[in-house]
């Protein structure tokens, strides 16, 4: 990993932050590079039990720092761009230069994988937002499990102000978060959309003065869950919001029970609640 994205674990809790504060932490390659990293580095520490991330400084991420790539269509300005497109003659520096060309061993570009790579986290990631969320800034917090933001946060699908479209996952997030209309609208017009608003259109969870304080409180009632229950949920509900079919979705319900029930943390839940003390979960095999 690299200073663009940085670290803490804390009984159980990843607080993970964009690191680039000084450019409202625009996404440039080190960035995209960090997050994938930090996301499989994650994914592979059993004592990680929840995942709040956010961003240092003014903003949460203010979309894609054009002087980092090549210039698409001349001089392009900086920030609120899309994270991974190609489209118009823009390439990445050390990107192939087919962008549908595929991380090895993964459904995603590297663009793609800084936000996937937390929808596909075992752990639940809670994404804090303040300031502005733009463009592939937007798109990295759609990745998370469950967006606070801000009351005067500033978030928009702001692509179509480059020409360009979502293009880190964002269209399925949109869809799957607001709907087939609103979708895009957001997207047909890139407006600003400000965290009150976002709850309505279902963009975001719910909102708080101090985002990241209340996603680290969320975080830690989470991470003193069973770790197996709560990654057997993510597992089952991520299933059903990618639009399997329910006969596959209900035999997994199943088995997915059937692995818990009886299981050493399914019975210290049970113990712990009518002892009424806090439970003392193992961590993940």
């Amino acid at each position: 990993m690299t200073d663009r994205v940085t670290v803490h674990v804390h009984e159980g809790v990843a607080d993970v932050r964009l690191n680039r504060p000084d450019k409202l932490n625009a996404l440039d390659l080190a960035t995209f590079e960090a997050l994938a990293e930090t996301g499989d580095a994650l994914a592979a520490d059993p004592s990680v039990r929840a995942v709040v991330l956010s961003g240092e400084g003014r903003a949460f991420c203010a979309g894609l720092d054009f002087a980092n790539f090549a210039a698409m269509a001349g001089d392009a300005p900086s920030g609120g761009g899309s994270g991974g497109s190609g489209s118009g003659g823009q390439r990445f520096k050390r990107l192939p230069a087919d962008i549908t060309d595929r991380e090895p061993g993964r459904i995603t570009n590297l663009g793609q994988q800084a936000v996937h790579t937390w929808h596909e986290l075992p752990q639940p990631v809670i994404a804090a937002v303040h300031g502005h969320a733009l463009g592939g800034g937007l798109q990295i917090a759609l990745g998370a499990d469950i967006r606070i933001v801000a009351p005067d946060a500033k978030l928009s699908v702001l692509e179509i102000r480059w020409g360009l479209v979502p293009d880190m996952t964002g269209t399925a997030a949109l869809l799957r978060l607001v709907g087939e209309d609103v979708a895009k609208e957001l997207t047909f017009t890139g407006r600003m959309v400000g965290g009150d608003e976002a709850v309505r259109l279902g963009l975001a969870t719910r909102t708080a003065a101090d985002p990241r304080a209340a996603a680290t409180d969320l975080a830690r009632e989470i991470a003193g869950r069973s770790p197996d229950a709560i990654r057997a949920a993510k597992r089952l509900l991520n299933r059903a919001a990618e639009g399997g079919d329910l006969a596959g979705q209900y035999l997994e319900e199943s088995r997915e029970l059937g692995a818990l029930r009886g299981s050493p943390n399914q019975a210290e839940a049970v113990r712990a609640y009518f002892e009424k003390r806090e439970a003392a979960f193992t961590d993940p095999a």
